[in-house]
């Protein structure tokens, strides 16, 4: 794969997925030293990036083949956006997600269309359940990270960001399966001064170890706030560009997590889920590990519900009021 997939994928979903708003805040940029352009793909269709794939991955397939349907298997916002994107071109959908999925999202796919079924996290045969509906039923695997559409489609936030900060010395980027990450790799070649970094949380780092060992390390089914994140493998696919293209990864603790959405909602008022701020998290944690000049953080989804998002800034702002009145004092 390389760049020109991404611009392909940027006239794929031309006029569909939505063109979404980059943010700075004057107060962030002068508590951290230096100027921070937040991606709020919280406010993209269906409320995370994964719009950008799924469409992507549809518009690029065969009319005949894509009409007997779609099916994935997801831990909720690549499920959403598949969902949308088979409305869109209306052909049906089948989303196989985990039967603690929450609750914003499950309803979401509901409304969509899709028809969901639902595994246990820890003891399901998840892909086995995907092959054995797309035998049956004839449809078309979309994976969330190992295709070369959905990375390409990924890879159209960096695109934006680049048209529209060109100086950009870094970009941050949370990793699962990776296709984001390898996405906006892609992106950023041919800017040689750029370098994207992935980010995902300490207990659930298959990338990072992935990363270390060269190949692809499996670990035990994760248990992290940021859902979206908990992969045990990183995919195949992504593996292989991340590991070529990424300056890095960074592993940030559960509580770096909550501070983050924290910060994302008194600095910029962006609503993230917990996989979203995991970007922002890896800025706070580690600004040490990036390259001096202006930074990019990609907040890739806001699909939370109003519950965990309410504990989760309750238990992370007396930490920001903390924080702030050291740096007054």
């Amino acid at each position: 794969m390389t760049v020109h997939h991404v611009l392909r994928a940027v006239e794929n979903v031309r006029g569909v997925a939505v063109h979404t708003p980059i943010l700075s805040a004057a107060a962030f940029n002068e508590r951290l030293g230096r100027t921070v352009w937040v991606k709020a793909e919280n406010q993209q269709l269906t409320g995370s990036f994964k719009m950008r794939g799924a469409y992507s991955a549809l518009a690029a397939m065969d009319p005949a083949r894509r009409s007997r349907g779609v099916i994935c298997a997801s831990s909720g916002n690549h499920a959403l956006a598949l969902a949308q994107a088979a409305r869109l071109f209306d052909v049906p959908a089948i989303v196989v997600v985990p039967e603690d999925v929450p609750t914003v999202k499950k309803q979401m796919m509901g409304v969509l269309g899709a028809c969901i079924v639902t595994y246990g996290r820890r003891t399901g045969r998840r892909d086995a359940v995907v092959h054995q509906f797309a035998h049956r039923h004839g449809m078309t695997i979309v994976p969330s990270a190992d295709d070369a559409w959905v990375i390409a489609g990924a890879g159209t936030v960096a695109w934006e960001m680049i048209q529209e900060v060109p100086d950009l010395a870094a970009i941050l980027v949370p990793v699962g399966g990776g296709g984001l990450a390898a996405g906006t790799a892609l992106a950023a070649t041919g800017h040689p001064r750029l370098h994207v970094f992935g980010v995902e949380p300490a207990v659930a780092d298959d990338t990072y170890r992935s990363f270390q060992a060269g190949e692809r390390i499996s670990i035990p089914p994760p248990v992290t706030i940021a859902d979206g994140l908990g992969h045990a493998e990183p995919a195949a696919l992504a593996f292989d560009i991340n590991r070529r293209l990424l300056a890095g990864v960074v592993t940030v603790p559960e509580e770096a997590i909550a501070e983050a959405m924290a910060y994302l909602w008194r600095h910029y008022r962006l609503a993230a889920e917990p996989s979203g701020a995991v970007a922002f998290a890896g800025l706070l944690h580690a600004p040490e590990r990036l390259p001096d000049g202006p930074v990019g953080v990609v907040v890739s989804g806001g699909n939370v519900d109003w519950s965990t998002y309410r504990h989760l800034l309750d238990t992370a702002m007396p930490r920001l009021e903390n924080d702030a009145a050291t740096v007054l004092h």
